[in-house]
């Protein structure tokens, strides 16, 4: 099997299940392209320990992880069935690298991985895991997490690294109208991500515009730092344009790896 593919994608508020926006729909024109794949495994900052954790269940469940949405977002489900051997596979790569890593054998799925999965992977047929982000995780332990995950993408696990391009929670509830920074931050990261300047990124706290405004905390851009890792030398970055929603929150993300057939700039 060729190597399968590998996203970072913005999940950006729950709502994005139900309003898909811009991106859900390029998402949605995508994943009908995609090649047979074995499982998907889901990094998302909305499960965080204190070492890691994989998701080895089943037929793990859907978590509601959130509060304060409309009543309809409670009721979506996405009934993928589990990866329990690649859950293993991967927390041997882990190990192999000196990490303190277990199984869970009830974790289901955050929002972080299904809002995502319902748009590129509606059916909800493929096997799905999650690996946990440690509280400790930061931009170059991001960045070799990802080197290590990724000889499972050799194995036809499609890896996704759920976050966001722009992540400021109190702006985001206060609405408003559009903040030019978000905008300004997410150029930046386009520049460093399609210019391969990945010393600069693994420092954006320092070097980009508006990045503590754009991220008062890391956890949400932690994943694209993981993606980075785990493409390949000859894999450039594919941008899928999201725009921005709520005024804050920048819905751009990446792509590697993705057959050349595919039109990533598709509708």
């Amino acid at each position: 099997m060729t190597m399968a593919p590998l996203f970072f994608i913005s999940h950006g508020a729950p709502t994005f299940a139900l309003e898909p926006g811009l991106l859900g729909g390029k998402l949605a024109a995508i994943g009908r392209q995609l090649p047979t794949m074995n499982a998907v495994l889901v990094v998302s900052p909305h499960w965080q320990t204190d070492e890691f954790r994989v998701m080895a269940c089943a037929k793990p469940e859907t978590i509601h992880d959130f509060g304060g949405f409309p009543e309809a977002l409670y009721q979506l489900q996405y009934p993928a069935p589990g990866a329990p051997q690649y859950a293993t596979a991967a927390a041997k790569l882990l190990a192999k690298a000196g990490y303190s890593v277990s199984l869970d054998d009830f974790r289901g799925l955050d929002h972080g991985a299904w809002v995502p999965l319902r748009h590129l992977l509606p059916a909800a047929r493929v096997p799905v895991f999650q690996l946990s982000m440690p509280h400790t995780l930061d931009t170059a332990g991001a960045l070799h997490l990802g080197q290590v995950l990724a000889p499972l993408r050799k194995q036809g696990v499609m890896i996704l690294c759920s976050g966001s391009l722009t992540h400021n929670l109190y702006e985001f509830r206060q609405g408003g109208a559009q903040a030019p920074y978000a905008r300004e931050f997410a150029q930046w990261v386009h520049h460093a991500v399609l210019a391969e300047e990945i010393g600069r990124l693994v420092d954006y706290r320092t070097l980009a515009p508006h990045a503590e405004r754009a991220h008062p905390t890391e956890e949400h851009l932690l994943p694209l730092l993981v993606a980075l890792g785990a493409r390949s030398a000859d894999e450039g970055a594919q941008i899928i344009e999201g725009g921005i929603t709520y005024g804050v929150l920048s819905m751009d993300s990446y792509a590697w790896g993705v057959p050349a057939e595919i039109d990533m700039a598709t509708d």
